[in-house]
This record gives C-alpha cells, sequence and structure tokens, in this order.
C-alpha cells in the first residue's frame, strides 16, 4: 500500500517520536537499527522528513533527531505519508490509471474508493502521539520479532 521509503518514514518517525517523550535525542545509527531499515536508506529517509518539518534535526555532538510533544499531539500520520509518497494513495487510481474518476472510472474505482477514504480517515485522525505512546507503554512494536528468539 505505502512504498517501503514510505514504511520506513513512518516507523522512523515513531521511534523518533517514542525518544522524544522520553526526552531522548536519537542519531541515524539507533534509528536505522531499531527500524531495521539500511543507514544510507535511513538517512534519506530523515532528510525527506526534515525537509518537511515532520522531525526536527540537531546538529553537532549532542544532535540527533526530536519531535516535540505539541508537534506530536497535532500531527497527523498523513503528513508522514505525504512527506514521502505524496498524494497519489488519496487521490490516485488503483490501477494507476491517469484518467480515473466518477465519470470515466476504472474496474477497481468504486470499489477502491471507499478504502481509499476509509484510509485516508485514518490517517487524518490518528496522531504521532497517539502511536508513540503505544509504542512507549509497550502495547505495540516496530521491530519484528525473531521466531526463535525467546520472549
Amino acid at each position: 500500500m505505502f512504498s517501503k521509503a514510505c514504511e520506513y518514514a513512518i516507523r522512523a518517525t515513531l521511534f523518533i517520536a517514542k525518544s522524544s517523550i522520553s526526552k531522548k535525542r536519537v542519531r541515524l545509527g539507533e534509528i536505522a537499527e531499531a527500524i531495521d531499515s539500511p543507514e544510507a536508506f535511513t538517512a534519506k529517509i530523515l532528510q525527506q522528513l526534515a525537509k518537511n518539518n515532520v522531525v526536527k534535526s540537531i546538529k553537532g555532538p549532542y544532535g540527533g533527531f526530536e519531535i516535540s510533544r505539541q508537534k506530536m499531539n497535532k500531527m497527523p500520520l498523513r503528513k508522514i505519508v505525504e512527506a514521502i509518497d505524496g498524494d497519489d494513495i488519496f487521490v490516485g487510481c488503483a490501477m494507476g490509471l491517469s484518467a480515473c474518476d466518477a465519470e470515466r472510472p476504472c474496474p477497481l474505482h468504486y470499489h477502491f474508493v471507499h478504502i481509499r477514504d476509509e484510509l485516508s480517515a485514518l490517517l487524518n485522525n490518528t496522531t504521532v502521539y497517539q502511536m508513540a505512546h503505544s509504542l512507549d507503554e509497550g502495547l505495540t512494536f516496530l521491530k519484528r520479532l525473531d521466531k526463535t528468539a525467546k520472549a
């Protein structure tokens, strides 16, 4: 549904937010490890997120990435998706056709419109803080557990 870059961007943002709740800035290497992403790829994603004002990048020996609590409370997940993938998932055709609408629908149009509307509502109504808080409380996770690892 989302591009791989967008999936990593959501994970990275939520990891940064979780750390920020604990008043901790996190560095690139920590983020890449926490979300199981190559460091160079993570760097490019974080650059896009900082450019789009999703996360704050602080340079220097005490630098890293953070998000203010106030920003987390107001920021819907949609902002992350749009920063990386744009708005195609919210307005585009399910089959990738350039001209698809109610007047000239593709075969999936009427089915996909409902799914797209529900996804849009979910991403508009869910804040970064809500997701980060569930991580902080241990109710959710960002990394797949190795099936052979002991819990």
